[in-house]
């Protein structure tokens, strides 16, 4: 396999509200659309929802999501009835190793899962998980926990990313998150017409290898929520590891 010379890795996160715009109506096609004219790498959804009414035939949004947008992919369903599914879904344009979906629901409040997986790019493995964090402040330190739990020691480049709907910052898990993870976005993307809140974050270890980020006000029409796109330069991260190590 041939490397690039620039080993940067993109990332993106959107929580696409069940592809239901504000107008409102079903319009998976311009989300795929918005998506690709980012071309990430890796790009973690929520709220993907096959319960939505569709044309008759149409085929389930997550198979549309997986076979629109890379090559490798798992969705976790945290919600199945009979009118379809409801949950998110991770999808790479490399394969992906140690795949699990964590069940990080909290009591009695709605489930939610975690994906965690090792991603193998061409410029070494990418340890990424994603979230889609509750709506309670005891339910989100909970989760946050568990998150951590799933990145284990640092001895690779780490991505967490998604919906953790961090609305205050009293009582946020932003901190203990950025405690682990350094790098993070600063971007508002809640409500999407009017952005005030941080609720959609990429955060990475070490530090150093976010090396910028961006969003799409175009996206406001298509959901509530603004994706958050990261850069992840690899090189940068493998030599902080390397002076950690010798410092060590």
């Amino acid at each position: 396999m041939n490397v690039p010379k620039h080993p940067t890795v993109r990332l993106m996160t959107w929580n696409i509200h069940g592809a239901v715009g504000r107008n409102p109506r079903f319009d998976l096609a311009r989300v795929v659309h918005l998506i690709k004219r980012h071309e990430p790498d890796i790009v973690a959804l929520q709220e993907v929802d096959s319960r939505r009414p569709r044309e008759a035939g149409t085929e389930n949004p997550f198979d549309v999501l997986q076979k629109a947008l890379g090559e490798h992919g798992v969705g976790a369903k945290s919600v199945t009835t009979a009118d379809g599914d409801y949950g998110q879904t991770l999808i790479s344009r490399w394969p992906m190793n140690n795949t699990d979906i964590c069940d990080i629901s909290y009591r009695a409040r709605e489930p939610r899962r975690a994906i965690h997986t090792e991603i193998a790019t061409p410029f070494g493995p990418l340890r990424v998980v994603t979230a889609h964090f509750g709506l309670s402040i005891r339910e989100r330190h909970s989760q946050a926990k568990t998150v951590l739990s799933l990145i284990g020691k640092a001895d690779m480049t780490t991505v967490v990313l998604g919906d953790f709907n961090d609305w205050l910052w009293a009582g946020s898990v932003r901190n203990r998150l950025a405690r682990i993870l350094p790098g993070h976005t600063p971007h508002r993307t809640f409500p999407s017409a009017c952005p005030l809140f941080h609720l959609d974050t990429i955060y990475c270890r070490p530090g150093p290898a976010l090396v910028r980020s961006h969003t799409d006000h175009s996206a406001r029409s298509l959901s509530d929520h603004l994706p958050v796109i990261a850069d992840i330069c690899m090189k940068a991260a493998r030599e902080r590891e390397k002076a950690v190590e010798r410092a060590a």
